[in-house]
């Protein structure tokens, strides 16, 4: 696996600085678009909160992008988080391949 060095843009970065502040839009502005609490809105700014299928769904809808993008977004940085956590790196190194089907 391929894993860079640098850690990838968090959603809260890309969404705060790419899309809202672009857009003037504050994170209550934001939430009634989504149709969500300020409250959701704020943990995903902060990275308080990771983007779910409906969340990507909603942000998708409102940004005119694909939710893909932001499940893409949510994964790498997930990906990168385990990858440089001693504790989670060694569990997932504890985990024995099996052998391959003749």
């Amino acid at each position: 696996m391929l894993m860079s060095t640098r850690k990838p843009a968090t959603v809260g970065e890309i969404l705060t600085e790419e899309f809202m502040q672009p857009l003037g839009l504050t994170q209550a502005a934001l939430a009634e678009a989504m149709g969500v609490q300020r409250k959701h809105v704020n943990e995903l700014c902060n990275d308080r909160r990771n983007v779910t299928a409906a969340t990507a769904l909603i942000l998708a809808r409102v940004f005119g992008n694909s939710p893909d993008f932001w499940l893409n977004t949510q994964r790498r940085c997930d990906l990168w988080n385990v990858m440089n956590s001693p504790d989670e790196r060694a569990r997932v190194e504890r985990a024995k391949p099996l052998p391959k089907a003749a």
